[in-house]
């Protein structure tokens, strides 16, 4: 999952005139194609991949470059090069190296950036490539975010739930209860306590909602939302049914009627929160699990703050995009390739590179490591989330990105503002969102 702490943060550019074709072609197109002959084996006869990691704070940055070494020290013939990528540019930047066939040989990205590429041919099908043993310690429902047409094109590694980072003095001092992963509060209960949390001009709750489509739609499975419907011909439609309804009601009802909800940080992203949460402005700010690094490094001296899991509606399911490593198509050596993945994953390693990037890891070998069962930094309270995590709604939809940024971040925003009311923001979701999505199901 891409984080905006990032220098810049991360944006899918628009690509949609070269994807125009990929769009419309059949499911045929995800079957590999030709490889463009690339061959990078020294005349000894050592090979060379290069690895685009994604990887940017210190810890991870760490982590990663020294996996790196180790294989390279204990496989003298298949060396890995490392290569440093960028979230807010990865979209684009692989799109290119995949036209120029110069794409790097192992790919570090998100599961919600592999459906174009995997329709289009530019991903290796690792189905039968996967090693046992990582086939069994990634659980089902993540193998799910990195699969498309029944084949998988990424492999899950690292995952994020969304949750809120309180202050500790004013949730206690409210007499509130506090909430557990066991016993998490309902969409109601958030509601309420956000209204007692509420202090003149302090608020209850701060939503950073920069980027609102994901936060909506991931939170909305737990009150089983889907808004993508997929048909029995195969076909997605949109559909903004009561269950779709009740997150951005929620959270629209806290800023407009409420007043529990700060207006200004709509527009924010959550790193540009921090401050105004430090000062005592707002009780409680929903962010990503790994917003606890900045928090911990940044909060003032004596500043108590604590994990709490997201509200709950009639289950506890919440759609993520994991980070994922995948295999370009065009790589001539896929079996070399995947030994490497199956080293860099192996439990020991993914615990490594979780703390790095203070994110879960998928394995659950991995999960079990008491370095991610400690309470320091709640890393307890993530790790218990693990097994609500499911694949986001919309990752595999083809026409997604079109929707997202033409038809439904600004819908969003607009009703999250209160400049259009719910039925408005349905009607530009369903019908100019099914209008989209035609054009890339034809």
């Amino acid at each position: 999952m891409r984080h905006d702490t990032t220098p810049g943060a991360p944006a899918r550019l628009d690509r949609r005139t070269l994807l125009t074709a990929a769009a419309a072609l059949p499911a045929a197109a995800l079957l590999p194609g030709c490889s463009t002959g690339r061959r990078r084996r020294a005349p000894g006869g050592r090979i060379t991949l290069r690895f685009q990691s994604l990887a940017w704070q210190q810890d991870s940055l760490k982590a990663n470059k020294q996996l790196v070494a180790e294989w390279n020290a204990q496989h003298p013939r298949v060396q890995v090069q490392y290569v440093q990528g960028a979230w807010s540019t990865v979209h684009d930047q692989l799109l290119t190296a995949f036209e120029g066939g110069e794409a790097p040989d192992i790919i570090h990205d998100a599961s919600d950036d592999l459906a174009d590429f995997a329709y289009g041919g530019d991903l290796a099908d690792l189905t039968d490539l996967l090693p046992p043993r990582l086939q069994r310690d990634i659980p089902r429902q993540s193998w799910e975010t990195g699969t498309f047409d029944g084949r998988v094109y990424g492999v899950p590694f690292l995952q994020e739930p969304r949750v809120l980072i309180a202050n500790r003095a004013k949730l206690h001092g409210s007499g509130v209860r506090i909430p557990t992963p066991e016993r998490p509060w309902t969409w109601d209960e958030f509601a309420e306590v956000a209204k007692r949390l509420t202090r003149g001009a302090d608020h209850g709750v701060a939503w950073p909602l920069k980027e609102p489509v994901s936060a909506t739609l991931n939170l909305a499975l737990s009150t089983g939302g889907q808004v993508f419907h997929r048909r029995p011909d195969g076909k997605v439609e949109v559909r903004f049914d009561a269950v779709d309804q009740v997150v951005p009601r929620t959270v629209h009802d806290q800023v407009n009627v409420d007043r529990s909800a700060s207006r200004t940080t709509l527009g924010m992203g959550g790193s540009d929160t921090l401050p105004g949460f430090f000062a005592g402005r707002y009780a409680m700010v929903p962010l990503g699990f790994s917003y606890r690094q900045q928090i911990a490094q940044q909060a003032p001296k004596g500043f108590g703050w604590t994990v709490l899991p997201a509200p709950q509606g009639t289950t506890p399911a919440q759609g993520v995009s994991p980070q994922t490593l995948s295999i370009a198509e065009d790589c001539p050596y896929k079996e070399e390739a995947m030994a490497f993945i199956d080293f860099l994953l192996r439990p020991p390693n993914m615990v490594r590179l979780a703390r790095g990037d203070w994110l879960l890891p998928t394995g659950r070998e991995a999960l079990k490591d008491p370095a991610l069962r400690v309470t320091e930094y709640d890393w307890a309270t993530g790790t218990a989330l693990a097994s609500s995590l499911r694949s986001a709604p919309a990752q595999s939809v083809r026409g997604y990105p079109e929707w997202k940024d033409k038809i439904a971040t600004p819908g969003l925003q607009e009703y999250y503002s209160g400049a259009i009311d719910l039925d408005t923001l349905r009607k530009r979701l369903v019908k100019d969102g099914n209008l989209v999505l035609a054009r890339y199901q034809r």
